[in-house]
């Protein structure tokens, strides 16, 4: 048996009220790609971070080539050759990727030779990025890509992937793991945290499992069923979810010939873009991150109010040039795809950030009622099964999926007339995604109208009534979900719909090979049939 890569032995984080990780075991070999399987505040990304030297351990050991080591700080990890990929990205908005990528690497290099290396791995690992571009102009599956550049760059002999792909494309995705192979064919060991568990079976070759931050078993994916594997992550198989017909009624949003030039030198230009969501139906928005879907959210959600008024109308009441506050008041509620920032601040308790959307906890004059703010957050943290310290916790103490599901809660249970959503289940396990599915689809069945932007093929798939894709900035037509196949939607992200003439032969044997790809996902598998 080779010298384990990483050995950690009786690890154990406490914060108050929370016991993170309790007398945890994780071996790596070599060359090995281990996946942290776990539900949602299982402790894995605590793991990580002691790993990483971000956080320090109450107790245990950890060897690293057979030495015992002890990493008080990022700086260290890397001087020994780890490297990590946060699911919350630490970048600088203000600096350019090259910028934010040099801070981590060998000061020996110039900015230039920096920018150079970077565009070299992005072509080899098709990873497109520009490392000129300033870090608040990128949406958030580019930033990903920086993440995972800056972390190739430090040829690392451990590299940790904390929800690598939850906003990559299936073909991003796809070159990814080609890459993630090859290094470990070369020796690198990888440490891979996901839910998405078809993934897992198809990279990893060991998986230790947690559970309330133990560890409850060791396996070979590979030997394991999605079911098997949800029953050890979460000890059940997530719930079924009911795709029911319905006949949908009248049009809660209509966009017609929405076109803003993009303020910002990087972004995208909307190009005579036409949707319509009715009451009582989902309609999902396909395609590759950086083409337009943070513009479009923009100019929907009221952030942007440069187009005409009729350009965006609720209800058959224009609303193009209306704040996001004036929309609310018309049923809008908005889910965003950044959950610290914009969807919470980190430093407010999840009581007080009710108050960023929910007004209805309030008394005469607008004063608080703190009882009733409270009450309300126990009721989300309730139904959504959310993982926190009551309603006083704040909402930076949460994991990444629990802070999610408290999010989607929030907008969910105010009873919108309209919904819209941007990568809802980004980060969550099998089960809350579930979860968040069924309650999407249970506001549809109650007469809501929403709108769902997901890099999530299999979750479109699943729920949406009808598709449509967004590619450099223009709309593809709708297509009903029934209708649609993996692989014209494949197409279509590249902006190839019907009235461009179709795809060319190479362009679809592309496309198939990415329905290969996602074989696993029982949603599209069954669509594409």
């Amino acid at each position: 048996m080779s010298v384990p890569r990483l050995q950690l032995t009786g690890i154990a984080k406490a914060y108050p009220g929370v016991v993170a990780n309790s007398e945890v075991a994780l071996t790596v070999l070599p060359g090995q790609t281990h996946a942290v399987l776990g539900e949602n505040g299982a402790g894995k990304s605590t793991l990580m971070k002691i790993i990483y030297g971000s956080v320090k351990p109450d107790a245990g050991q950890i060897a690293f080539n057979g030495q015992a080591v002890q990493i008080r700080n990022p700086k260290e990890a890397r001087a020994l050759g780890i490297s990590m990929v946060f699911q919350h990205f630490n970048l600088f908005d203000t600096l350019t990727v090259a910028e934010n990528v040099w801070l981590g690497l060998d000061k020996g290099l110039s900015l230039n030779q920096v920018s150079e290396r970077i565009t070299q791995k992005a072509v080899q690992y098709g990873l497109d990025i520009d490392p000129s571009r300033p870090v608040h102009t990128l949406g958030v599956g580019e930033m990903q890509r920086v993440e995972i550049i800056r972390a190739l760059l430090t040829n690392p002999q451990l590299l940790i992937l904390d929800e690598p792909t939850s906003v990559l494309t299936p073909q991003a995705v796809e070159k990814l793991f080609v890459v993630l192979q090859q290094l470990a064919s070369e020796g690198c060991s990888i440490v891979y945290i996901s839910h998405k568990l078809h993934e897992i079976r198809a990279l990893c070759t060991a998986c230790t499992v947690l559970r309330g931050g133990k560890v409850t078993g060791v396996c070979n994916p590979a030997e394991e069923s999605n079911a098997s594997l949800s029953r050890l992550m979460i000890g059940a198989e997530p719930q079924k979810l009911v795709h029911r017909d319905r006949q949908a009624g009248p049009a809660v949003l209509q966009v017609r010939g929405l076109s803003l030039q993009c303020v910002d030198p990087f972004g995208v230009d909307l190009q005579a873009m036409d949707m319509q969501v009715c009451a009582g139906e989902i309609v999902g928005i396909a395609g590759v991150s950086g083409n337009g879907q943070r513009e479009l959210l923009y100019a929907l959600s009221g952030e942007d109010v440069r187009a005409e008024a009729a350009m965006v109308a609720i209800d058959g009441q224009p609303v193009g040039q209306l704040p996001p506050q004036a929309r609310r008041a018309l049923g809008l509620h908005f889910v965003p795809e950044e959950r610290l920032g914009r969807g919470a601040v980190p430093a407010m308790s999840l009581a007080h950030n009710l108050l960023l959307t929910r007004t209805d906890s309030l008394g005469a004059g607008a004063w608080l009622r703190p009882k009733a703010l409270d009450a309300q957050a126990a009721a989300i943290i309730a139904r959504f099964k959310v993982k926190a310290g009551g309603p006083q916790a704040l909402a930076k103490s949460l994991s990444g999926g629990n802070l999610q599901k408290f999010i989607v809660g929030r907008e969910v249970s105010a009873q919108p007339k309209l919904l819209i959503l941007s990568q809802p289940t980004w980060g969550v396990d099998v089960g809350a995604a579930a979860q968040i599915r069924g309650e999407i689809l249970a506001l549809r069945d109650a007469g809501c109208a929403v709108l769902l932007v997901s890099e999530e093929i299999e979750e479109l798939f699943e729920i949406c009534d009808r598709l449509h894709v967004v590619a450099h900035g223009r709309l593809s037509p709708p297509v009903r979900t029934q209708d649609a196949t993996v692989e014209m939607v494949g197409v279509w992200m590249s902006g190839l719909w019907p009235q461009d003439g179709g795809a060319t032969p190479a362009e679809t044997a592309t496309a198939t090979a990415t329905a290969t790809a996602l074989a696993p996902t029982t949603g599209a598998q069954h669509v594409a049939a």
